[in-house]
């Protein structure tokens, strides 16, 4: 979708509205001058015209750019259904969504005193610079989405040869759909399977993270069997190990299932890629992901250094 750029706005000071420029230049801290620039993840801050006016209207009064402190104001573009890591083309500049939301100063803003509410804590943007250059009322906005792109790879010598049909590769795309169909986030699944062999295996978890995928999930292969070699596979390309998940999952099955803790899965991080491997049951992939999920989105927001909040 594409849309402009309504106003470009400016202020010297935190705390206060910002005023309408001709033109502004955004540089790597955010727009030039501005008090919010920085080399932080807020560096601009930005609000649909049209969340303004409605807002207004429920209020009964009426808006100016820069009322709320937002640095562009843009119209056209429906910024309910932007999610973090998109990006914007913006005149000469390129943005990337990094906060939705903020909280309200409360009794140090203004509107809130006036009016009771504020439109920022739900439809305020703010992202950081990717590219710089100037900007304009009037200019072009591009939205570009970025779904979150999933790698799920699973390792077995009888689901890679034909033998029986893959169930636990697209359980966990399933259960990842279901879990973000309510967010903003898209999901781009790309799910393969290999035999359980060292080759095939460590060339495809290689190129799925060489590919940039956010997050990686293995299946199969974790267990003490001759050829369950997944763990010995993928540990040497992990740049951090995070073993306080895996950990935890195998003693809350413990007391049910003692074999739980034959289990060897692993979790850790490669590059800014979250890898997981899990065992090669559909019943045991959505176990798993029950303790996964609850940490997944902030593990993908400390990887991306940003703070949501």
């Amino acid at each position: 979708m594409t849309a402009q750029v309504h106003s470009v706005n400016i202020s010297t000071a935190k705390g206060t509205t910002k005023k309408p420029l001709a033109e502004g230049r955004l540089d790597m801290h955010g727009l030039v001058g501005d008090a919010h620039a920085g080399p932080w993840h807020r560096q601009v801050s930005l609000l649909a015209r049209e969340a303004m006016d409605a807002f207004g209207a429920a209020a009964g009064r009426t808006f100016a750019d820069g009322d709320f402190a937002e640095n562009l104001t843009l119209s056209g573009l429906d910024l309910d259904h932007v999610a973090l890591r998109d990006r914007l083309l913006v005149g000469e500049a390129e943005l990337e969504i990094t906060q939705i939301g903020k909280r309200c100063h409360g009794a140090g803003c203004a509107i809130q005193r006036e009016v009771g509410a504020c439109v920022m804590p739900k439809q305020g943007l703010f992202a950081r610079v990717i590219r710089p250059g100037l900007v304009r009322p009037g200019d072009a906005v591009t939205y570009h989405s970025r779904p979150l792109r999933i790698a799920i790879i699973t390792a077995s010598d009888r689901a890679s040869a034909g033998v029986y049909e893959d169930r636990s590769g697209p359980a966990i795309q399933s259960r990842l759909e279901e879990t973000f169909r309510a967010s903003r986030w898209k999901l781009a699944c790309e799910l393969s399977v290999v035999p359980d062999e060292a080759g095939p295996l460590g060339e495809r978890v290689r190129a799925a993270l060489a590919s940039g995928c956010d997050a990686l999930f293995t299946t199969g292969g974790t267990g003490i069997g001759p050829r369950d070699i997944t763990p010995e596979v993928v540990r040497p390309l992990l740049d951090k190990e995070l073993p306080g998940i895996m950990e935890r999952i195998r003693q809350q099955h413990a007391e049910r299932l003692p074999a739980a803790l034959l289990s060897r899965s692993i979790a850790g991080v490669a590059g800014t890629s979250l890898v997981y491997c899990l065992p090669g049951s559909p019943k045991a992939v959505t176990e798993y992901l029950d303790e996964i999920l609850r940490s997944f989105e902030h593990a993908l927001l400390m990887l991306w250094a940003l703070d949501a909040h």
